[in-house]
Parts: structure tokens; C-alpha cells; sequence
């Protein structure tokens, strides 16, 4: 029965994502809410002016749909809520600060950080006011009890997943594409291990909502997410795979999104100690594969297909 609705959910989340999508985006282009390119991916030159911000569209309709199914509005799925749509103001704020300035600066990176850092503390005190401090272990079957190391943990998983997801958002279809496979196959690991249902049903919600959106975003976009979307994602993933007890999971379904941090971080690191010398043609590590002469659809796929494995051998872990 559990399932049955899940399914419904996502189905009726993809088709009110395809109209707010459809409604969406000839607003954001009276708007002139386009997107203005960094000038060293020269690759990305004709997408200038592509509108932005669509994350509104499908973290809209997500969130409705998933809010019409939980009739029973659980505690810890209101907390989600209130932190997703939280991380998704500050790119919101971000994104219409880009389109004021019409350059891509919107907010500084400590006032970004600073707001990311404030809504993690708060996660992180839930969690653990709550009682949400077990840790589960991927294919060990093994669970940790954190007590109070929940609290710090909770804030560095939130503060990394949420840029992570923004960093991988290079490409057309590729945060989406990852976005996708990832939740629903979080949203099924929940579901076996609990039996809940409002959680898995917003990770359901939003697998639906994503896959609707990919139709205006695969290459060539019609739209981009913007800091509205992905902030919002990493968000929801993060406070998905948290107060389940399944933080590593987003580790280990999550691999092309740390991917996207590791290679930004290896970058810097070794940029500045060798003087000027780089590891990757260019960072995060889907610009690298560009480079190379990869696609943006290869590129985009190959993530998608490696997120749905990963997500796939840790169900059957389960099973």
C-alpha cells in the first residue's frame, strides 16, 4: 500500500512539475531572469541569457504534492520542509541579486555561508533534541548511536551535501539527473527500513518533480535550476539521509555529487602548493570530462547511470 501511494505521489508530482515548469518559464523570460555565464567556461558562451530560477518549479511541486499525500504531517516532515524551502529563500536571494547586478555574483560567499551555517545549527539541534542520533552503516547492517556528536556531524553533512549539489549544478541535466535516481532510491532505503511514509514520500515527490523538470533542462536547457534549486535539493538530500539515520548513505548513492567537492578541493590544494600547476583541465571534475571532449548529454548520463548503481547495490544490501 506503502508503495502504491509512493508511485502515485511521484506521478502526480511530475505532472504538476510539467505545468509549473511549462507556466514558469516564459515568466522568468519577461522577467529577463537569464543566466550570465562565467566567462572561463567558453563552452557555455551560447547558454548566456537561458532563463534561471526554475528550481522553483519543481521544488513547488513537489513539496504540494507531497504535503497533499502526508496526511499525518509528522514532526520530522515538517522540520524537512521548513529547511528545504529555507536553503531554497537563500538561493532564491542569491539568483535575484544575479539578475539585478546582471553578472553572476549574487551573495558573497560568507554571507552564503553564514546562512547555510545558521540553518544547519538548527537541523543539527533538532536532530539531536529529538532524538534523531543513530547512524546507520551502509552494507554492514551495522547502526552507531552518535548522542551528542550528532549535533556537529549534522552540521558538517548539511553544509557539505548543500554545495556539493550546487557545485555539481555545471551542466545541463546533470544536477537534476543525479537529483533524481539519488532520492528515489534514498526515498526506497527508507521506506525498507522504517516503514515511514512522509519522508520517502518527498523523496518520491521530488524524484517525480525532477524527471518532469529534466524535459526543459537536458541538453540544450530551456531552463536552469539556479542556487534556488540546487541549494533546496541538497537541502531536502541532506535532511532526507540525517533524520533517517542514513547520513552515509548520502556518501555513498550521493558519489558523483562528492565527486563535484573533492575535485574543487584537490584543485585549490594543489593549484597553490605547486605553484600554479592544475590536476584537472578545469574543476569541478564535469568541466574536466568537457574538456576532454565528453558531451554535456554523455556526461550527464554517465552520472546519472553510476547514481542509480550505487543506489541500487546499497537496496539490495538491504534486502
Amino acid at each position: 500500500m506503502a508503495m502504491k501511494t509512493h508511485v502515485l505521489s511521484a506521478l502526480c508530482a511530475f505532472l504538476v512539475s510539467l505545468l509549473f515548469c511549462y507556466l514558469l518559464i516564459p515568466l522568468l523570460r519577461r522577467l529577463k531572469a537569464g543566466q550570465n555565464i562565467l566567462v572561463y567556461v567558453k563552452e557555455h558562451k551560447q547558454k548566456s541569457g537561458t532563463p534561471t530560477m526554475g528550481g522553483l518549479a519543481f521544488i513547488a511541486a513537489a513539496t504540494l504534492v507531497a504535503v497533499l499525500f502526508v496526511r499525518k504531517a509528522e514532526r520530522t516532515f515538517v522540520v524537512t520542509l521548513a529547511i528545504g524551502l529555507a536553503y531554497m529563500a537563500v538561493g532564491l536571494i542569491d539568483d535575484s541579486l544575479k539578475r539585478k547586478h546582471k553578472e553572476n555574483l549574487g551573495l558573497k560567499a560568507w554571507q552564503k555561508f553564514t546562512f547555510q551555517t545558521c540553518i544547519a545549527v538548527l537541523a543539527g539541534t533538532y536532530c539531536f533534541r529529538a532524538g534523531l542520533t543513530d547512524l546507520h552503516v551502509p552494507f554492514f547492517g551495522s547502526t552507531l548511536k552518535l548522542g551528542f556528536w550528532a549535533l556537529p556531524l549534522t552540521v558538517f553533512v548539511f553544509l557539505a551535501t548543500v554545495n556539493a549539489v550546487n557545485l555539481t549544478d555545471g551542466l545541463d541535466g546533470l544536477a537534476a539527473g543525479v537529483s533524481a535516481p539519488f532520492f528515489l532510491t534514498l526515498g526506497i532505503i527508507i521506506s525498507l527500513q522504517t516503514g515511514a511514509i512522509a519522508v520517502p514520500t518527498l523523496c518520491f515527490c521530488l524524484t517525480g518533480a525532477l524527471l518532469a523538470y529534466l524535459l526543459f533542462n537536458s541538453p540544450p536547457a530551456s531552463v536552469f535550476m539556479g542556487d534556488t534549486g540546487s541549494l533546496a535539493l541538497g537541502g531536502f538530500a541532506a535532511c532526507a539521509g540525517v533524520f533517517t539515520g542514513n547520513a552515509l548513505y548520502i556518501l555513498v548513492i550521493g558519489l558523483p555529487f562528492v565527486f563535484s567537492v573533492i575535485s574543487v578541493i584537490v584543485q585549490v590544494i594543489y593549484y597553490k602548493a605547486t605553484g600554479g600547476k592544475r590536476i584537472f583541465l578545469m574543476s569541478p571534475v564535469h568541466h574536466h570530462f568537457q574538456q576532454k571532449g565528453y558531451s554535456e548529454s554523455k556526461i550527464s548520463y554517465g552520472y546519472s547511470v553510476l547514481t542509480l548503481a550505487l543506489g541500487v547495490a546499497c537496496i539490495v544490501a538491504i534486502l
